[in-house]
């Protein structure tokens, strides 16, 4: 063996032995009971401090898989994923609740805590400011909420979540009619009279009883003149004289409304919203 292989082999040993000696960092958790783990995730999330909760329910799970304290932090992380703005996170976190205790008596939140992260997830900071018509933006987060909320609705009619869901459903249901409407119009804008038509006709089918009603008939009219089809124009406006005069459009869904602010209020009389 060579000198210099000598002194580099050395060298190695030093170092590895060097690193083995540098101080680890100290686990705080080093000790703690299932109860501790869960008691300091609670004071974590009292104080917003979700990042933390996160780590110590995580936390609790990994050193005790098994127990109530265990459980509860399963669906508890979900809520702390969602509060600390990771979405996928929290539904991932409530799947999993699900999956794992399907027949646990607290599983209905987990199905409620799914729509509620759907119904939000839009909302960026800046649209939580500046209002905006929540009906013009992609329709998936809204899809995913209203099947999550009808999937609790279906599963546990009695729930003490079932009512604000299905209250939150209409609200979806109008928000979803109104993407078609305002579809439609995007369409006619660019002389896609046809398709402008055939998104009204699906207002008309799936929608019914929602504001948006009334505008689909209005812009199918519109569509049908622009095509010439006579025939179809004249019974869309026979329906839509028939439910003016009976009074059906204005029988509407309105269960669940968001609080209008100031600012939407100002957002909505000078039309902001408008193109």
């Amino acid at each position: 063996m060579t000198k210099t292989r000598i002194i580099i082999i050395t060298l190695t040993l030093i170092l590895l032995s060097g690193c083995s000696l540098l101080p680890k960092e100290k686990d705080e958790t080093l000790g703690w009971s299932a109860q501790k783990f869960y008691t300091e995730a609670s004071f974590a999330m009292s104080d917003h401090d979700y990042e933390t909760a996160i780590k110590y329910f995580e936390g609790l799970e990994s050193r005790y898989p098994f127990g109530r304290y265990a459980m509860q932090a399963q669906l508890d992380v979900a809520y702390a994923y969602y509060k600390d703005g990771n979405h996928e996170a929290a539904i991932a976190a409530a799947d999993r609740f699900i999956r794992l205790h399907p027949r646990n008596p607290h599983v209905d939140y987990a199905y409620y805590l799914k729509g509620i992260v759907n119904f939000n997830r839009n909302l960026s900071f800046i649209t939580r400011f500046i209002p905006t018509d929540t009906s013009q933006r992609d329709p998936g987060s809204t899809i995913d909420s209203f099947n999550d909320f009808a999937e609790l609705v279906r599963r546990f009619p009695e729930s003490q979540y079932a009512d604000d869901a299905r209250k939150r459903m209409f609200y979806l249901r109008n928000n979803l009619a109104s993407h078609e409407v305002h579809v439609a119009r995007y369409y006619m804008k660019r002389g896609a009279y046809l398709a402008a038509a055939n998104r009204c006709v699906t207002v008309i089918e799936k929608y019914q009883r929602t504001p948006a009603v009334k505008e689909a008939l209005e812009i199918m009219i519109e569509a049908y003149d622009k095509l010439g089809l006579e025939e179809l124009s004249t019974d869309a406006k026979r329906v839509l004289a028939a439910n003016i005069q009976n009074g059906s459009l204005d029988v509407v869904d309105r269960d669940y409304e968001e609080e209008k602010s100031l600012g939407q209020a100002v957002w909505d009389y000078f039309e902001l919203d408008k193109n």
